[in-house]
């Protein structure tokens, strides 16, 4: 099966060509509309990436690093030249990784692709999760996080963004110590700015809102009982579960211009 091939220009300066994929998924928004989930394991580095454009043209990027905990949220938005942007603009989202919100890259890496025609729909939804992007990660320092990052987030220098809770968590369990990865942070403004969908001056700040759904990705493995040569009753793997969760990002914008999707 082919994978998605994405030639825009664009994605090609942010992102690598999709060139081999472990699987490839149809699935349906909430709109209708029909994209391709492209997912892949590397179980060398023990990650997961998971590539798929939104309807509007916004290319988004979802990459799991499991050895650092963390999860990482890219969208390259086009811009709308009709409204004053002749460029992309990139956005990145760092967040804790929650080990039991998706599969392992081993138990990925052992997904085979069937009927891949076929429209996928998740069994589970997990609604809506809303974050508050408070501190704005230093991509040169980002390594103190994830090796990951500043390849994925490179032309994302002051739009990379991670919660200070998400920080404390993260130290915890860390090589690097709570103050160590504050260093390697500057703090946003406080959100004490008008939301951009209300502000019609283009040129003032604003907070701005941006929403990121995953419609269909393997949250679990199932589990069913069988017996084995002897007659004992055992338990073996036989399926994955499949989910569906949205988050919406809050984060400030020097100018409404550089959220002009938010839009009521």
């Amino acid at each position: 099966m082919d994978c998605v091939s994405w030639t825009m220009m664009s994605f090609l300066l942010a992102l690598v060509t999709i060139s081999s994929c472990q699987l490839v998924v149809n699935v349906k928004n909430d709109g209708g509309d029909l994209s391709q989930e492209s997912i892949q394991s590397d179980t060398t580095q023990d990650i997961i990436t998971l590539k798929f454009p939104k309807s509007d043209g916004t290319l988004i990027l979802m990459l799991i690093d499991f050895k650092a905990v963390i999860q990482l949220f890219k969208a390259l938005v086009l811009g709308e030249e009709e409204r004053g942007q002749s460029q992309y603009q990139v956005m990145c989202f760092v967040t804790k990784f929650t080990k039991s919100e998706f599969i392992s890259s081993d138990a990925m890496s052992k997904l085979r692709q069937k009927n891949p025609g076929t429209i996928r729909n998740p069994e589970e939804d997990k609604g809506q999760e809303y974050l508050q992007m408070d501190l704005q990660v230093d991509i040169k320092e980002s390594r103190k996080f994830s090796k990951h990052i500043y390849n994925a987030c490179v032309e994302a220098q002051d739009s990379t963004y991670i919660r200070e809770s998400d920080l404390r968590a993260l130290s915890k369990g860390n090589n690097y110590t709570y103050n160590t990865l504050v260093s390697a942070t500057r703090p946003l403004p406080s959100m004490q700015y008008a939301n951009c969908h209300d502000v019609t001056n283009a040129w003032k700040p604003c907070n701005c809102h941006f929403e990121i759904c995953i419609g269909w990705y393997p949250c679990g493995l199932k589990y069913c009982k069988g017996r084995d040569s002897v007659g004992k009753v055992v338990s073996y793997r036989c399926g994955i579960k499949t989910c569906r969760k949205c988050r919406i990002f809050e984060l400030f914008v020097k100018q409404k211009q550089l959220c002009l999707w938010d839009e009521p």
